[in-house]
């Protein structure tokens, strides 16, 4: 049996690339982003630490998204409070 769709219906910025994030179930999260985009490995991703970029996420169709969907995450990452930057590895020398 597949579990109901969730979606997010609002987020409000809480400061230094934290959102609080509500579910259409009534449960809330604060996602902190600054990791996972510090540690990004496209320039395209990275350049949403510029605070006026990122400020510019919209709630699509139940989804959290900046742009044209450049940048968007799994809403059970985000409802699980569960982000990961899967392509990040440090380099050894």
């Amino acid at each position: 049996m597949s579990q109901p769709a969730i979606d997010i219906v609002a987020a409000e910025p809480v400061g230094d690339y934290r959102l609080r994030l509500t579910f259409d179930d009534g449960m809330e999260q604060i996602v902190d982003f600054k990791s996972f985009l510090t540690h990004a490995r496209y320039p395209d991703i990275r350049a949403y630490l510029d605070p006026a970029m990122f400020s510019t996420f919209h709630i699509e169709y139940g989804d959290l998204v900046w742009g044209d969907y450049d940048l968007c995450f799994p809403i059970t990452d985000l409802y699980r409070n569960q982000l990961e930057n899967k392509n990040y590895q440090k380099e050894v020398a």
